[in-house]
């Protein structure tokens, strides 16, 4: 029977995951640690406002279980002695250097991890992957806790996560499945029942799904490729789209309406962002590559170039309706975050455009109703290596949509937020230079209405 859960990680997985399963779990302890300091902080806030991850729901969940069977602390290894089930969900990008370099995962956060596990263990622990690992990652994690430490039994599960950010705390109440991987020994399997017990709280015992480790580890890439390979596929038919006059939105819903394929992530748009789709099949292309399998793994490569077409080939789209320059043009930019309902703004096309622009001396103003200045700044520095000092003169911050847009050449709408819905187009229209541009990037907006407000309408495929 588990008593005391330790999660180790307190980002976008770790947190929420962690919140539900104490909310469902009374009798359960949990604490989910983490060694940044002013994140267990923001966790540990009396302020809903502060908890550093938004989702719809979550800060009220926070608050009705945290100090009784939930706690964030930065006391890592009293709480790995403690706990029965250890949750490994730290961070795994994108290598960025040496051998794999841009493909594979960097699993060194992982590796540290598992040494700190068999460091501090003096009792047997289940210990659990909750990031997104490469197939056979289990292995390592095992040989690193059989070899090291105390010489105490781990068993080792695979548990990935299927969020989607903005919908993350429904997902984890009202999942589509569970998978829960483990070795099929009599242990392994022992081990696998008692994860299922605990998610049996409140989860349908039918949508649990077992498999071997390896499978369950695998699955969560796939899952995250063939989405990601839905939504470049739609969005290169909607550069055809716009060279043919047909219209994407009403080929998604045609195709959308055939059973067989299904209307879900069928919206064109500026490409996906998030820090799991592009991250998960470029780990698929490496794995592939690795293996000799070099077609498998251009086709995988694909769908990350189509995805960064289709943010070039919008912000080429700008400077070329704003009659080949935006040099010196203010460009209002709706929305930053990836997508709307969150804070996260890991891969946001947002940044890519802006860049694009920025590098054709545009000036941006940003609004966006939860990503903070400072994120911004670090995004775009990120991207373009210049000092906050020399992006400032280029690009700025906003709390008001309308301040965003006064005096614009341009508003390019890049997150769905549906308050972007209600605004008041005339007066933004009223407010900007003239002749007024809108590029939707999101496809919110209806293309006639626009038209009737006098704005030279630019949709994605339209």
């Amino acid at each position: 029977m588990i008593k005391n859960i330790c999660c180790i990680g307190a980002g976008y997985v770790g947190g929420p995951t962690m919140t539900v399963m104490a909310y469902k779990c009374p009798e359960i302890n949990i604490t989910v640690v983490d060694l940044n300091k002013n994140r267990i902080a923001a966790w540990n806030s009396d302020n809903p406002h502060d908890i550093p991850i938004f989702e719809p729901g979550l800060a009220e969940i926070v608050m009705k279980v945290r100090g009784k069977n939930l706690f964030f602390s930065t006391d890592v290894e009293s709480a790995i002695d403690k706990a029965d089930m250890i949750f490994m969900s730290v961070n795994t990008p994108t290598k960025e250097y040496g051998k794999g370099k841009g493909m594979a995962a960097d699993l060194k956060y992982i590796e540290l991890c598992a040494r700190q596990i068999a460091a501090v263990s003096k009792s047997d622990k289940i210990v659990v992957e909750k990031s997104t690992l490469p197939v056979r990652t289990a292995e390592a994690i095992r040989s690193i806790l059989d070899n090291t430490g105390n010489h105490v039994k781990f068993q080792i599960l695979s548990n990935p996560e299927f969020l989607a950010e903005g919908t993350a705390i429904n997902d984890l109440l009202n999942p589509d499945r569970v998978l829960i991987g483990g070795l099929q020994t009599p242990e392994g399997k022992a081990a696998i029942e008692e994860l299922t017990a605990i998610y049996a709280h409140w989860i349908p015992r039918e949508k649990i799904i077992q498999t071997n480790v390896w499978s369950s580890e695998l699955s969560k890439l796939t899952a995250n490729a063939f989405l990601a390979q839905r939504i470049s596929s739609i969005n290169s038919l909607s550069a055809l789209c716009e060279k043919t006059g047909a219209d994407v939105t009403e080929i998604a819903k045609a195709i959308g309406s055939d059973s067989r394929i299904g209307n879900k992530f069928l919206t064109a748009s500026v490409g996906f962002g998030g820090s799991c789709f592009q991250k998960d099949v470029l780990n698929l292309v490496y794995i592939c590559k690795t293996l000799g399998l070099e077609e498998v793994a251009e086709y995988w490569d694909w769908v990350i170039k189509m995805n960064d077409y289709q943010k070039h080939r919008f912000a080429d789209n700008i400077i070329t309706t704003l009659y080949n320059t935006v040099s010196g043009k203010k460009i209002a930019f709706l929305g930053w975050a990836f997508k709307k309902n969150t804070n996260d703004t890991r891969e946001t096309p947002a940044m890519y455009v802006a860049d694009t622009l920025m590098n054709d001396l545009a000036n941006i103003s940003v609004f966006d109703p939860k990503v903070s200045p400072n994120q911004i700044f670090t995004d775009i520095n990120h991207v373009n290596g210049k000092s906050d000092e020399e992006n400032q003169k280029q690009l700025s911050f906003v709390s008001d949509p309308y301040e965003a847009c006064q005096n614009a050449h341009a508003v390019v709408i890049l997150t769905e937020w549906d308050m972007f819905k209600t605004l008041d187009w005339k007066r933004i229209h009223d407010g900007m230079m003239k002749p007024a541009f809108l590029f939707d990037g999101r496809n919110l907006l209806n293309a006639e209405d626009m038209t009737a407000l006098d704005f030279h309408y630019k949709g994605i495929g339209k």
